[in-house]
């Protein structure tokens, strides 16, 4: 029997929060006992996310596990929860790599409890933005997640983090007002509430009397697009990542990859999209531009790359950008051709969710692989490595594995969104589908290379090399998991479909029909 929702959705988003609060009483110098209550906690939020995840039903389309409750009335502000088909996997991935990341920190070795706390306050914040569904207390969440991030760069990160924090800092402040500016927007011409699903209702035209204009709905959509793909981050908006990943620590590093950047796709496809669907269908031509720009641009900026780690940043742009061409290819047409595209829009998106999954699994092994050989020899010049494979054979066995995820090696789990989202843009436009297409191959060349001069070779060439060590049983148990997962989801990606097709067909369908978006609008947006 699954638990109250009120209960079980607010104990996964608060339990971190609980730990931490606690966290605060230990003895700082129990470092150990304080390691382990902090996995603890972690864990026991992952294993109440299983628990959602069992009494979720995925042939359930509509909002599920449902908590509404009135906190601020003059303001119709609600403690609004929920998980769809879009928001649980997310949920669940969220609880995994965090208790993952917490059990990769054995490597932090100062000011531990401080560590600690600030990464499950990140925590709690992280999952409170998967399950509100009341926009104020989505920004509140969003927010949440600022300030122990910065911390967590800027103290335990490398030569460089208070640079870095500051900057990720800033860009995500912009991203935030803006959101903020369009939160207020549609407020006050939508009805005063900030429920999501009502805003998507009265976006859609589907509350008689109420429908946002369409200069608010464009306007809107820029601010939060603008806001929501600084976090994917989308080109140009990127340039705080790098520096960003390359500064923090390697927990963190996977934290950033692995969820964080989730937020700006799930932010586009839950709130952006649905809520501004005729400001969106405006923008999609420019969207695609921006997603091909991404794929091809991180993809090239990755070949240039000395640095390991820097390397593995800009990938992640490179494969954010097939989530970002899988959301935009929406084609509005007539007929038999309308009910093509609408399917071909539909593969786009269910790739896109695909590709997030696939994503916030195979970076942060790849982060996790790197910042493993980083703590012995403490550096990450490619020039300089050579010869892992022979001194280091689990590892190296572990870390091609993981960057053949990365790279879409068919099998793995990062094959099927990306050749999916390639193949969903060939309906909206032939050309950017082969640019698009062409990125997998620049993939293929970035990652083949760096594996050549990290694992291959006749000798490891940097300093350090009495410091390359077996791996540990716990760096060998998080690479394996990590490594396990992108096989399972590449050799039966219907274990993930099953679980997001229904909701995502759903938002298709009710972006796509006329009633969404307005016979007025419909027929302007037809006849250009």
């Amino acid at each position: 029997m699954t638990p109250d929702p009120v209960f079980l959705l607010s104990a996964i988003i608060f339990l971190p929060a609980i730990g931490a609060l606690i966290l605060s009483l230990f003895n700082p110098k129990s470092e150990d006992g304080m390691r382990s209550f902090a996995n603890i906690i972690a864990g026991a939020t992952f294993v109440l996310t299983l628990l959602a995840w069992f009494g979720f039903d995925p042939a359930k389309a509509e909002m599920q596990m449902s908590v509404s409750v009135p906190w601020i009335k003059s303001w119709n502000i609600n403690y609004q929860l929920g998980a769809d088909g879009i928001s649980m996997p997310l949920v669940l991935l969220t609880s995994l790599i965090s208790w993952l990341a917490l059990a990769a920190s054995t490597s932090i070795k100062k000011h531990i409890k401080g560590y600690l706390i600030l990464f499950l306050l990140l925590e709690t914040g992280m999952l409170g933005v998967f399950l509100s569904l009341d926009f104020f207390l989505f920004y509140i969440f969003w927010e949440v997640m600022l300030l122990p991030m910065y911390f967590l760069i800027g103290i335990w990160g490398g030569e460089r983090r208070e640079y870095a924090a500051i900057k990720f800092f800033l860009y995500t402040l912009v991203g935030s007002v803006l959101m903020l500016i369009a939160m207020l927007m549609l407020y006050f011409d939508g009805g005063r509430t900030f429920d999501i699903l009502r805003l998507q209702e009265i976006g859609q035209g589907r509350i008689d009397g109420l429908s946002y204009t369409q200069f608010v709905q464009i306007t809107a959509f820029i601010l939060l697009f603008i806001g929501f793909a600084i976090k994917v981050p989308v080109f140009p908006f990127h340039t705080w990542l790098p520096d960003a990943h390359v500064q923090a620590p390697t927990p963190i590093s996977m934290i950033l990859a692995g969820v964080l950047l989730k937020m700006g796709g799930y932010g586009i496809m839950r709130i952006a999209f649905p809520i501004c669907p005729v400001g969106a269908y405006y923008a999609a031509h420019v969207l695609v531009v921006l997603a091909v720009t991404s794929i091809i641009y991180g993809a090239f900026a990755a070949l240039a790359q000395t640095d390991f780690k820097r390397l593995v940043a800009y990938s992640s742009v490179s494969h954010m950008g097939y989530v970002l061409l899988g959301i935009a290819v929406w084609k509005l047409t007539d007929g038999a051709a309308g009910e093509e595209s609408k399917q071909y829009w539909n593969m786009g998106m269910q790739a896109a969710m695909f590709q997030m999954l696939a994503h916030g699994i195979s970076s942060p092994g790849m982060f996790f692989m790197v910042g493993v050989i980083y703590d012995r020899v403490h550096h990450r010049d490619l020039n300089k490595f050579g010869g892992l494979m022979g001194l280091m054979p689990l590892y190296g066995g572990l870390a091609v594995g993981l960057f053949f995820a990365g790279l879409g090696l068919p099998g793995m789990c990062g094959f099927i969104g990306e050749v999916f989202s390639v193949l969903s843009s060939w309906n909206f436009s032939k050309v950017y589908a082969i640019i698009a297409a062409s990125g997998v191959i620049l993939t293929a060349g970035y990652i083949l290379w760096a594996v050549q001069r990290v694992f291959l070779g006749a000798e490891y060439k940097g300093p350090h090399p009495e410091a390359i060590t077996p791996l540990t049983w716990n760096e060998a148990l998080i690479g394996s998991v990590l490594l396990a997962l992108c096989i399972i989801m590449g050799v039966f990606p219907n274990l993930v479909f099953h679980q997001m097709q229904a909701s995502v067909s759903l938002l298709v369908d009710n972006l796509y029909s006329a009633k969404s978006l307005g016979t007025s609008a419909l027929t302007t947006l037809l006849s250009r």
